[in-house]
């Protein structure tokens, strides 16, 4: 079985094929740290699920907003046009919780929560907490973790070492 554990600690994720670790990504989670509550900035722990894939064949740095490609590819006009916007770019894998009570469902759903793995425009902060909440990456990362993932796939957050 294939699945992806993402270690806040060590800010990597992981992709495993059963037991064995195949590839690994450096990534930045919440810079509020581990939580599930809704308003926190908070990067939610817990086993999850890969709800949707979003951007198949789109160009790097394609433009999201609200989950949909805006037609733009992010450069440094738009970056000067909105700064300080958190740029949701490349592709979306939208997470889901499994858990009942921990991170699905009422104040703790991750999925209403909008919390993806995705890419985004500041990649040199990539490998600390700087998030909003959500699992950024390098684009030609998330790429390519984009091409091992399917819907359902399971996703383990740990916030221990």
């Amino acid at each position: 079985m294939d699945w992806l554990h993402v270690s806040i600690p060590y800010q990597t994720l992981t992709l495993h094929h059963g037991k064995r670790a195949s590839a690994s990504w450096p990534v930045s989670t919440g810079l509020a740290g581990a939580g599930e509550r809704n308003g926190t900035g908070q990067t939610p722990r817990g086993w999850h699920r890969i709800r949707l894939r979003i951007g198949d064949g789109l160009p790097a740095g394609s433009v999201f907003r609200g989950r949909r490609p805006t037609g733009e590819i992010y450069d440094a006009s738009l970056a000067a046009a909105w700064p300080g916007r958190d740029w949701i770019l490349s592709r979306i894998l939208w997470l889901t919780g499994t858990e009942s009570g921990h991170n699905r469902g009422g104040t703790v759903d991750t999925l209403r929560r909008f919390i993806y793995i995705h890419g985004t425009a500041d990649e040199t902060n990539i490998g600390r907490p700087v998030s909003a909440g959500c699992i950024r990456m390098r684009n030609p990362d998330v790429i390519t973790l984009f091409g091992h993932c399917f819907a359902g796939m399971p996703v383990l957050i740990e916030a221990e070492a």
